[in-house]
């Protein structure tokens, strides 16, 4: 059974950076999102809701359907922007796996304009933080293809252990064959700064 939290904070703040749902209304910015990102996410996160969204009016049908997932408790997309200019620079994804223990799987990517500057492990951190404080998680897993180093490095920097490793598991479109990666953190190794 989904736990009902009336008071699940919206709104997190890091150094640089301030999260929040998806929420109706951001169908304009988050279509330029995807455009803008579809060949940055095309090998790791080709079936990402962001790369799917070819038009205004499917881009607000999918914030508005973010927005009532988080409502719902099925899933939590976090938008993170700069605080300074107010741009767009990383997702994260949050997805129950099993309430009952509860676990959850993390996941996320950096907008192409804003790669390699610590903004996805700064917001991964703030979500991971909610998520052990607010959810009562036990266990957050999180997989990664294992050619995206820079996936790997992230979930390493957050304290995710790597568990494990399926090799030449998948084949992309290009033809190539990589494996996945298997990170997990537990409640009582997360260790916030």
């Amino acid at each position: 059974m989904t736990p009902d939290w009336p008071n699940l904070p919206t709104r997190l703040e890091t150094e640089r950076l301030v999260l929040r749902p998806l929420q109706p209304g951001d169908g304009p910015w988050y279509l330029a999102v995807g455009q803008r990102n579809r060949q940055h996410l095309a090998r790791y996160e080709a079936r990402n809701v962001v790369r799917q969204i070819a038009d205004a009016d499917q881009a607000e049908a999918a914030v508005r359907r973010l927005a009532a997932d988080w409502e719902a408790r099925s899933n939590f997309f976090f938008a993170a922007f700069e605080k300074t200019t107010g741009d767009f620079a990383a997702q994260i994804y949050l997805g129950p796996v099993d309430w009952s223990l509860p676990e959850f799987e993390l996941g996320y990517f950096a907008d192409c304009e804003h790669e390699g500057r610590g903004y996805v492990t700064e917001a991964a951190l703030a979500v991971l933080g909610w998520t052990f404080e607010w959810l009562g998680a036990h266990r957050v897993r999180l997989e990664c293809d294992d050619t995206n180093t820079r996936s790997q490095r992230v979930a390493e920097r957050c304290g995710l252990r790597r568990e494990g490793h399926r090799r030449e598991n998948k084949r992309h479109a290009d033809g190539s064959i990589s494996g996945t990666l298997y990170y997990g953190l537990l409640r009582q190794e997360w260790r916030p700064d």
